[in-house]
């Protein structure tokens, strides 16, 4: 009997494969079949599944205090908000559970900051956004969504966003004007298909806002933490958000944890009662998450990521060059989306689960690769053959 099918809301459509275990890269069915694992939990799994480190920390939390709420204190706490601002380079930390919280405690800061520091007259602040952007699915993150699936029918939407194509630097400055308290960007966006902006977006975005006191706020929820072989995506550009909002690869895959870090003259604004979370910060997330900026810090899933990239770019130009299918892919780090032109995006998964090797579509006939930070040079020969494996039976069919 398929329990999930009958008791589950339908907000999902998962490939028929039931997983019970999971080691490093690589997950086990209730059969016994192994999977190579390239999604990683949309970059939640960065350091695989059952990281002992993570897990280890977790368990020692789970045998002294799991939750006490921010109505009380907590030793994990501090501890951890001095660890991630001084990893992210950052003044100050508002911990959260989701990606989605994370977005909307920054709006709402924005917001604040506009009303509060930069004098915008009442309920005229707006934020400029992306088109293609995926920053979550609540009520106010799709307000600003281009994406039919996740907006339609869910109206009326929230005022106060304005929309700019992504990677056009003149569309974002038209836009601007004296009540636009912030720009929000994924430095690249993950949802979309793995799309890299042009050079001078991001250093653009930045310049502009310096220039018109206008808060620049980073999802680095997918793209940071080691995802692209730097800390942050905005690494690469060189360049310093006010805000970042940070998710997924910060709970190690074991807790949600989420987290707005950045200016403590824009988090400061924030005043006790103003804004919450019962579950935020409490000591079971901020350990697991202690543990997590400790292995970041040390550097080797970021350093494994750049000794890959160039083997994940040239197996992806070979499939390319092969005449199978695949016309365009994008690339960075260990992150990439693959389009291709004979089926959908959807029967290269189930193609691919075939060859064991899970993966995600997203937009029609895009398939993104984001595999634990951890993978092995094995790892990435099996994600390679099964891909072949997958778009010539793909080829066949169509």
């Amino acid at each position: 009997m398929d329990q999930e099918g009958t008791w589950l809301a339908h907000n999902y459509h998962p490939l028929d494969i039931v997983i019970h275990a999971g080691h490093g890269a690589w997950v086990e069915d209730v059969q016994g079949r192994r999977y190579l694992d390239c999604l990683a939990g949309y970059s939640a799994l960065n350091f695989g599944h059952t990281n002992r480190r993570l897990v280890r920390a977790a368990k020692a939390q789970l045998d002294t205090i799991t939750m006490t709420s921010r109505a009380f204190r907590n030793d994990q706490l501090g501890p951890f908000a001095r660890e991630l601002a001084e990893f992210a380079g950052a003044e100050m930390v508002l911990p959260m559970n989701t990606g989605a919280e994370a977005v909307e405690t920054a709006i709402k800061t924005a917001r604040a900051w506009g009303y509060r520091v930069k004098a915008v007259p009442e309920n005229r602040a707006n934020i400029i956004v992306m088109g293609s952007n995926f920053h979550g699915r609540t009520t106010t993150v799709i307000s600003f969504s281009d994406d039919d699936d996740a907006r339609s029918d869910f109206g009326p939407y929230t005022a106060g966003f304005r929309m700019a194509p992504f990677g056009d630097l003149g569309a974002v400055r038209d836009l601007m004007d004296d009540n636009t308290v912030a720009v929000l960007t994924e430095p690249i966006q993950g949802e979309a298909g793995v799309i890299i902006p042009p050079p001078s977006f991001l250093p653009g975005v930045r310049q502009l806002c310096t220039e018109n006191n206008i808060l620049l706020i980073a999802d680095e929820i997918q793209s940071g933490l080691g995802r692209t072989g730097t800390n942050f995506a905005c690494d690469l550009w060189a360049v310093t958000p006010d805000l970042m909002t940070l998710g997924k690869a910060l709970g190690g895959g074991i807790v949600p944890v989420s987290a707005v870090v950045g200016r403590a003259d824009v988090l400061g604004v924030l005043e006790p009662g103003q804004h919450g979370s019962t579950f935020g910060g409490n000591p079971l997330s901020a350990a697991v998450g202690r543990e997590v900026v400790q292995m970041l810090n040390e550097g080797d899933c970021q350093a494994n990521v750049r000794e890959l990239a160039p083997r994940m770019h040239a197996g992806l130009q070979e499939l390319a060059d092969a005449g199978i299918g695949v016309v365009n892919f994008t690339h960075v780090g260990l992150w990439s989306g693959v389009t291709i032109d004979s089926g959908s995006g959807r029967e290269l998964c189930e193609r691919l689960a075939a060859h064991g090797v899970l993966a995600k579509d997203t937009h029609g006939h895009t398939v993104r690769l984001s595999p634990p930070l951890m993978m092995s040079r094995g790892d990435m020969d099996v994600m390679f053959e099964g891909l072949s494996a997958a778009l010539h039976d793909l080829a066949r069919t169509n």
